[in-house]
């Protein structure tokens, strides 16, 4: 009648769940900075900020994984939950820091495209993640999981476009890697979200 609701011992879905909306916040940056360069620095800056508070959250779970005796889920799928998705957030600070570092003077529509497809990814991550704590959200779950799978394979079709047309048309060699080494960064982020997906089905299937 209540559902079928897993065992809460320790803050572990409080945790992951602050996690998934940095990963959020971070991606909103990255679109943000994509969108205006105007403003680089300070979204460089709040991006490596949210990273940084990211890193405390993992510790902080990593850490309660040692002290808790009984976990809601199995311990490796809490590591591997909670270090996949930290994950995101470096590359997505890699990213800005590429930017910033090789002077890249506009972006791509390609590029933006990519971020935005790192933003979408990062908000089915965490509309999964809010749904973990009762596995009758099981079906919900595993929906949200192939849609990041699906946003992962857009983000491979995005790239591929990218670089092809970055191959045929960018005259300036230096900028042709510059832009190469961020189409590449970004599509990995879509990557790590798909490890993510991965790891979530792994545990809905164990518990449900």
């Amino acid at each position: 009648m209540f559902g079928r609701l897993m065992p809460t011992e320790g803050k572990f879905f409080e945790l992951f769940n602050q996690h998934a909306d940095l990963c959020v916040k971070g991606a909103r940056e990255m679109v943000g900075l994509m969108t205006n360069f105007d403003d680089l620095e300070i979204r460089v800056h709040a991006i490596e900020a949210i990273e940084k508070e990211a890193d405390k959250v993992t510790h902080n779970t990593i850490e309660m994984l040692h002290m808790t005796f009984v976990t809601p889920l199995d311990r490796d799928d809490i590591h591997q939950l909670i270090t996949r998705m930290d994950d995101i957030l470096d590359l997505l600070e890699d990213a800005a820091q590429t930017i910033s570092l090789y002077d890249i003077k506009a972006i791509t529509p390609e590029a933006k495209r990519l971020a935005e497809l790192c933003l979408s990814c990062a908000e089915k991550v965490q509309a999964a993640v809010a749904l973990l704590p009762n596995m009758d959200n099981s079906r919900a779950i595993m929906d949200l999981c192939t849609e990041i799978d699906r946003l992962e394979s857009d983000a491979d079709h995005v790239m591929r476009a990218a670089m092809s047309k970055l191959f045929r048309e960018e005259p300036d060699v230096r900028n042709l890697i510059k832009l190469k080494a961020i189409y590449e960064i970004l599509e990995t982020v879509t990557d790590r979200c798909e490890d993510v997906a991965n790891i979530i089905e792994g545990i809905v299937l164990e518990n449900a």
